[in-house]
């Protein structure tokens, strides 16, 4: 949905320079993290009658959060910008960290910064990336999930069409919002929940 929203604003010679390395990598950081996924709990503890655990998988991903998010946050790292020569480089490092915690914009716009674009173009090249990135990784969970015999529980039913419909108000939402907001406020909001969210994972209270 978003893809369909923003794609006719993206560069896409810039996204062919960036996002075919970042799929490829993708691949690579999410066979990864199915590695790590099948590790078993490091630290197992009681809060309150609640029984949380820290896996490695969620140790992993939620430190790779937060040190994304802490960059999104820094004002001196988010003056760093490659030239257009690094994009294919830019690319496979962010398309592994994508797959390997689900995260990328800050090194994606790290890359892409110096690639002469417009706000728009430059956001929606991202989001094309980013679905790029996302469908190469859904590939190899997918994968996994159909070699472990995966069943769908009926208990994640209802959170996922909670998360879906979000997911499609926001980018209505956000595609409108676009010229209303500066990019550094967007940044700030997005950093903030990840910080949140990551911190939750490494304390196995998410």
């Amino acid at each position: 949905f978003k893809f369909g929203l923003m794609a006719k604003q993206a560069d896409w010679r810039v996204v062919a320079r960036f996002s075919v390395p970042a799929a490829i990598a993708a691949l690579a950081g999410a066979s990864l993290i199915n590695l790590f996924d099948k590790m078993p709990v490091m630290v197992s503890y009681t809060v309150g009658g609640s029984t949380f655990e820290i896996t490695m998988i969620k140790a992993v991903i939620g430190s790779l959060i937060v040190a994304f998010a802490l960059l999104e946050l820094s004002p001196r790292l988010q003056a760093l910008a490659f030239p257009p020569r690094w994009l294919p480089l830019g690319g496979a490092l962010s398309g592994f960290f994508g797959g390997l915690s689900g995260n990328q914009g800050a090194l994606r716009s790290a890359f892409l910064l110096k690639s002469d674009l417009s706000k728009e173009a430059f956001v929606a090249t991202g989001v094309v990336s980013a679905v790029i990135v996302d469908a190469a990784r859904l590939v190899v969970y997918g994968a996994s999930f159909m070699a472990s015999n995966f069943a769908q529980s009926q208990e994640l039913l209802a959170p996922v069409a909670v998360g879906t419909i979000c997911a499609f108000i926001g980018s209505f939402v956000g595609k409108r919002m676009l010229q209303k907001v500066t990019l550094r406020t967007v940044q700030i909001v997005v950093a903030v929940a990840m910080l949140l969210i990551g911190t939750g994972l490494v304390a196995g209270l998410v």
